[in-house]
């Protein structure tokens, strides 16, 4: 394991969508990267001993409960990157405090922007196609239960897989 990225899935039936949807406006990462909020962006971990990584990891989910994600309606990044998402309309907190705790100690790093969580639906195709699924999920509204997240590795196809996954074990309000 040299290159890790930590994430939480988005489960079927709304994972499967966002990946057709991914596909349709020709977005080349649609069948490489399964639809996700980030919580650690693709971090080189060569060199970390692999049992304190796994260790650090297994501590954060011990530390937070499992909470409910809200998504809802699109947004973008434009101008300044020419990305559309799928809202996090609550839940936002969670994933903020979650990901701190991620990218401390043997993690930490800085970020190229601020954290800012959100499942990817067009990253880098055409103004039309970035409109195309902008408007097009506008209608999504889902609650998903959070209780795991999951470190993510590359495969030589280039396609990021669950490698380990991580379950959420804090108390609620601690």
């Amino acid at each position: 394991m040299s290159v890790l990225g930590i994430a939480i899935p988005i489960p079927d039936p709304l994972g499967s969508l966002l990946t057709e949807w991914r596909i349709k406006v020709g977005d080349r990462l649609a069948q490489l990267i399964p639809p996700h909020v980030t919580l650690l962006p693709p971090t080189d971990v060569s060199g970390m001993p692999l049992r304190e990584l796994h260790e650090h990891l297994d501590i954060v989910a011990a530390r937070h409960p499992p909470f409910q994600l809200h998504l809802a309606g699109t947004g973008s990044f434009r101008p300044v990157s020419q990305v559309v998402f799928v809202n996090v309309a609550d839940g936002i907190s969670a994933c903020e405090l979650l990901a701190g705790d991620i990218r401390s100690g043997l993690l930490s790093r800085p970020l190229t922007f601020p954290y800012h969580p959100h499942v990817t639906i067009a990253h880098d195709v055409s103004p039309d196609m970035l409109d195309l699924a902008y408007d097009g999920l506008l209608y999504v509204d889902q609650r998903i239960q959070v209780d795991a997240f999951c470190a993510f590795e590359q495969d030589l196809s280039g396609r990021w897989v669950p490698v380990t996954r991580y379950p959420l074990r804090g108390a609620a309000g601690g």
